[in-house]
C-alpha cells in the first residue's frame, strides 16, 4: 500500500488503536509495581512500539496507550533476547537459536542467538538462515542494509595455541583454553550466501614479544586491537562482546558497539573480503583497520582512566537522514555498577571527528575526540540506571525514545530533555529469578515505528 493511501486511512486506524487487543495476563497482585502508560505528556510522537520480552516466544506491538494492538506466539526457539524487526512489507524478522551444535560455553553468555526466521504478518515462517557451528556463533544484533543484505555479528573460536602463536599471554588464556573474537559477516537472503567477512582476528597489535607477528607499540597503532587487552567486566573467552551493529550507506561504514571494551568502532564496508582482512584497499585506503574508536582511549594506551566517557554502552547509530541530528551518533551509556560516581544511565549524541575524505582526526596518536552535542541525564541521575541490554533512537519530532531494558522501562524525552512518554512493560518472559538487574519483564530494546510505515499496512487490512 503506498504511503499516500495509509494516510488517508489514518483516522480508521487510530480509531482501531484506541480499543487494543487482549495479550498475556497482566500481573494483578497487591505488591505488583505500577505498569503500562505512566505518562502521556504534550509533544510525543504518535507510532506503535515493537518489542519481546527476554527469553520469550512474545513479540508486541503497542499504541501509545500502553495497548497492545498486534501480538505474535512463536515457537520456543525463537530467541526473543534481541530485537525484532518489523520489515516494510509487514514481515518480522527474528534472531534465533540454531539447530546446530554450540560449544558449551556459549550458552553461558548474554545475546546468544544463531540464526534468523522471518514470517507473515500472520505469523507463517516463509525464510529461516542458521548461523552458528562448533567454531563459530551469530549472537545479539544484526543490520539489514538497503540492498537487502543483512549484517551479522558473530564470535569464532580461536585455539589457545592460535592465540599464543601471535602474541597474547598465557594468563589471558581463559579456563576452557579458547577465546573468541567477534566479526561481521554479510549475508545475502536471495541466495543465503556471505557475501563479504570483516574479522577481529586479522588487526591484531602485541607488544610482547618482537618474535612474533603484529608486534609494535599499542599507542602508535590505535587501527589495531591490542591481542592482551582484558576489559573489567570479560566473561570467559567472550573479549569484545559486540552487542549492536549499525551501517551508513552514505560512508559506506559499519559502527560497532563493544560492551566490554567501553567503545564504539567505525570500519570500512567498502573493501573486498581480502582487503578487510589487511590494512589496505577500499575508500580508506585502510583496508579493515579501524577507521574510529571512540569512548575509553585506555585501551589503547591513548589516554588515562579518566578519559573514559562510555561505560558498557549499547544501541550506537549514525540518526538517519531526514531525522533531526542527521550524520551524528546516538548511544545508551548504561554506566557502571561498580562504581559509585557512574551508577546512571545516560543518552549521548555526539559528533565524531570525520574529515572530507571520510577518515577520521587523530590528535597526536589518538583518535580525535568526539563532541557532545545533546545528553539525556535524569534528574537525579541515579533514577535512572540500566546494568544492561537497552536502547535509543531518535524519532521524526527531534524526541528521544530511550529504552531502560532490565527494568522494561520507555521513556520519551524531548530535545529539552523533559519526559513526555513513560511505560514500564508488564508483559513478561522467562527470565530466571535471581540474575541481578534482570527482571521478567526486561526487554533488549524496543523500535518506534510511525503510523505510516509501510510495514504496518497490515493493520488497514485486518
Amino acid at each position: 500500500m503506498k504511503v499516500r493511501s495509509t494516510l488517508l486511512l489514518l483516522p480508521l486506524l487510530l480509531l482501531f488503536l484506541t480499543t487494543g487487543i487482549s495479550a498475556q495476563t497482566e500481573d494483578s497482585s497487591p505488591d505488583a509495581p505500577q505498569t503500562g502508560v505512566l505518562l502521556r505528556g504534550d509533544g510525543t510522537f504518535d507510532g506503535l512500539t515493537l518489542f519481546a520480552p527476554l527469553i520469550s516466544q512474545y513479540v508486541y506491538l503497542i499504541n501509545l496507550d500502553g495497548q497492545v494492538v498486534k501480538s505474535w506466539n512463536f515457537e520456543a526457539d525463537v530467541a526473543t533476547s534481541q530485537e525484532p524487526y518489523l520489515l516494510p512489507n509487514g514481515n518480522l524478522l527474528v534472531q534465533t537459536g540454531a539447530n546446530s551444535v554450540m560449544l558449551p560455553q556459549f550458552g553461558q553468555v548474554g545475546g546468544v542467538a544463531g540464526g534468523l526466521k522471518e514470517y507473515t504478518w500472520d505469523g507463517s515462517l516463509v525464510w529461516r538462515y542458521d548461523y552458528a557451528g562448533d567454531t563459530y556463533q551469530q549472537h545479539h544484533d544484526i543490520e539489514l542494509m538497503p540492498n537487502g543484505n543483512i549484517l551479522l555479528v558473530a564470535w569464532e573460536v580461536i585455539s589457545a595455541n592460535e592465540a599464543l602463536s601471535l602474541g597474547i599471554r598465557p594468563d589471558r588464556i581463559p579456563e576452557g583454553g579458547t577465546i573468541w573474537p567477534d566479526h561481521v559477516a554479510e549475508l545475502n537472503p536471495q541466495t543465503n550466501e556471505i557475501v563479504w567477512m570483516w574479522r577481529v582476528w586479522d588487526h591484531l597489535i602485541q607488544d610482547t614479544d618482537p618474535n612474533l607477528p603484529n608486534y609494535g607499540v599499542i599507542a602508535e597503532h590505535p587501527e589495531r586491537i591490542d591481542i592482551n587487552y582484558v576489559g573489567p567486566q570479560q566473561q570467559l573467552g567472550d573479549w569484545q562482546h559486540v552487542n549492536s551493529i549499525d551501517y551508513n550507506p552514505q560512508l559506506d561504514q559499519i559502527m560497532l558497539s563493544l560492551r566490554n571494551f567501553s567503545e564504539i568502532w567505525i570500519i570500512d564496508h567498502s573493501t573486498t573480503t581480502r582487503e578487510a582482512s589487511s590494512n589496505a584497499g577500499g575508500n580508506s585506503g585502510m583496508g579493515g583497520d579501524l577507521l574510529y574508536r571512540w569512548g575509553n582511549p585506555a585501551v589503547y594506551q591513548g589516554g588515562a582512566v579518566e578519559d573514559q566517557t562510555l561505560f558498557y554502552q549499547h544501541d550506537a547509530q549514525w540518526i538517519d537522514p531526514g531525522l533531526p541530528g542527521a550524520g551524528n551518533i546516538l548511544i545508551f551509556n548504561n554506566g557502571d555498577d561498580t562504581r559509585d560516581d557512574r551508577r546512571f544511565s545516560t543518552t549521548l549524541e555526539i559528533t565524531p571527528p570525520l574529515l572530507e575524505n571520510n577518515t577520521y582526526a587523530r590528535d597526536g596518536g589518538a583518535y580525535a575526540a568526539s563532541g557532545i552535542v545533546w545528553e539525556y541525564r535524569a534528574n537525579p541521575p541515579e533514577s535512572f540506571f540500566a546494568a544492561f541490554v537497552s536502547g535509543v533512537q531518535r524519532l521524526p519530532n527531534g524526541n528521544t525514545l530511550i529504552v531502560n531494558g532490565t527494568e522494561g522501562r520507555f521513556i520519551e524525552v524531548n530535545p529539552a530533555g523533559d519526559l513526555v512518554w513513560n511505560y514500564l512493560n508488564s508483559y513478561t518472559g522467562s527470565m530466571p529469578e535471581g540474575i541481578a538487574y534482570f527482571s521478567p519483564t526486561s526487554v533488549f530494546r524496543a523500535r518506534r515505528y510511525p503510523l505510516n510505515y509501510p510495514g504496518l499496512a497490515p493493520l488497514f487490512n485486518s
